[in-house]
């Protein structure tokens, strides 16, 4: 696919906010594991192969499984997620398919016991941060890179 335009390059004093809005989320007390899995989990509804190759390899410098990002997008069927990770990809499913979901109260009601209401914003930020970068890197044809052996 051709890229359109580099978006990063054309007009970074626009993207500074979105830029600053990360930073505040990584310092909100949201483990960076979770925020990890909700970009992750995200990139994969959308369909964003750039966001998805650099989330995944993010997250494993984090120290995340291999296991675990395979499974994710099966969360729902593998037990290797906890209460708090399965509110929040819930979530995350919610808010990034919103137009056909409506953001259901299930969904809603399902963070409360796992999350504090100041973190069920940073998490709706994170999910809407990453809803706009996914959409800037699919509609201006960001791609991942190749491997050096293959782009050879």
């Amino acid at each position: 696919m051709t890229p359109r335009l580099d978006f990063l390059a054309t007009a970074p004093a626009l993207l500074q906010p979105l830029i600053k809005l990360e930073a505040a989320i990584a310092g909100s007390g949201l483990e960076h594991g979770l925020i990890h899995l909700v970009k992750l989990r995200a990139s994969q509804v959308n369909g964003c192969a750039f966001c998805i190759d650099m989330h995944a390899r993010d997250a494993r410098r984090a120290g995340e499984s291999e296991e675990r990002l395979l499974l994710l997008d099966a969360w729902r069927e593998a037990p290797h997620y906890t209460d708090r990770e399965r509110a929040a990809l819930a979530w995350t499913e919610a808010l990034t398919l919103v137009a056909a979901t409506r953001a259901p109260d299930a969904d809603y009601d399902a963070l409360r016991p796992h999350f504090t209401e100041a973190e069920i914003v940073s998490l709706s930020l994170q999910i809407a941060s990453i809803n706009a970068w996914n959409r800037l890197a699919i509609g201006f044809r960001k791609s991942p890179a190749l491997p050096a052996a293959r782009a050879a």
